[in-house]
């Protein structure tokens, strides 16, 4: 069997360089098609395009959130301002030349030098390489891509085993509903007998009449083709499971015909044994219904 992936997982990567580091987290759900949503800091809105196109190479259904986080631990090894000394000299001489001609106080202290425009800057940290981090970010989220797939694929082979169990168990009942069958028609026509020979006592019973419509209620309670549809669709479903890959909505589709089979199968024979069968069908169904709307 080739791989089955679920909907439903989480993965995280990471990446460092140089003092740098870029984590990714992934987190999956399920969805009817491929729904991306992007966190990313402002300064990292450059790398959101082609952290789109990796998701979208990997993954081809599911709503996914992508949370996007960088460090850099130089700036932690820089000064966080700058003095420009030569200025604050040429602020302070201002001063004392002001002083001296207008005859003034020089109260010109520390602090005031320093709200002086331009004395203390915050220093401008390099343009950063906008290349050099969109490829450390994407390693991270090849990583967490990585991840996340390990777990869909964990939790997809899980749901593949027990949706061929249930499989297994609805093989297992339609020959019981082949039995029972027949018997449909010979109560029905057993009921069908007694009642006329009730209403009619002693006037002669018609044979043919009573047959003809036995044959005809046989055909309209006949199930051969729901039936041989039943295991078409089961076989159909065991081949795309092995075959892998994207199959949610192919198997979805073959597990609402089977329904509809099961439902007609309901609908035509009026016996108890076999509602209880088609009752027990209706349940695997609906839980295989459950479990492929899981599938990627």
């Amino acid at each position: 069997m080739s791989d089955i992936f679920s909907m439903t997982g989480y993965g995280k990567g990471v990446a460092e360089q140089d003092g740098r580091k870029a984590t990714v987290e992934l987190k999956s759900v399920n969805h009817r098609f491929l729904d991306l949503c992007l966190k990313l800091p402002k300064s990292l809105m450059f790398a959101e395009d082609g952290l789109r196109k990796a998701i979208q190479k990997s993954i081809s259904r599911g709503h996914i959130d992508l949370f996007i986080s960088f460090d850099d631990d130089r700036e932690k090894q820089q000064n966080a301002f700058k003095v420009d000394y030569d200025l604050a000299a040429k602020y302070v001489l201002a001063a004392r030349e002001l002083q001296g001609r207008c005859l003034i106080q020089n109260n010109f202290y520390v602090s005031e030098v320093m709200r002086m425009p331009d004395v203390i800057t915050r220093e401008t940290e390099e343009e950063e390489d906008e290349d050099f981090i969109a490829q450390l970010v994407m390693q991270a989220c090849a990583h967490a891509l990585d991840s996340l797939n390990v777990m869909r694929r964990r939790e997809g082979e899980s749901l593949a085993k027990d949706l061929l169990a249930k499989l297994d168990n609805i093989e297992a009942t339609i020959p019981k509903i082949e039995q029972l069958a027949p018997k449909t028609l010979e109560e029905y026509r057993d009921k069908l007998s007694a009642r006329i020979k009730e209403y009619l006592q002693e006037v002669p019973l018609d044979e043919d009449k009573l047959l003809n419509e036995v044959a005809f209620f046989s055909d309209r309670i006949c199930i051969d083709e729901e039936i041989t549809r039943l295991h078409t669709h089961i076989s159909h479903f065991k081949e795309i499971l092995k075959d892998g890959g994207a199959v949610g909505k192919k198997l979805d589709f073959i597990v609402q015909e089977m329904n509809r089979e099961t439902n007609t199968i309901g609908s035509k024979c009026n016996n108890a044994q076999i509602t209880e069968c088609v009752i027990f069908l209706k349940s695997e169904i609906e839980k295989m219904r459950e479990q492929v709307q899981n599938l990627e």
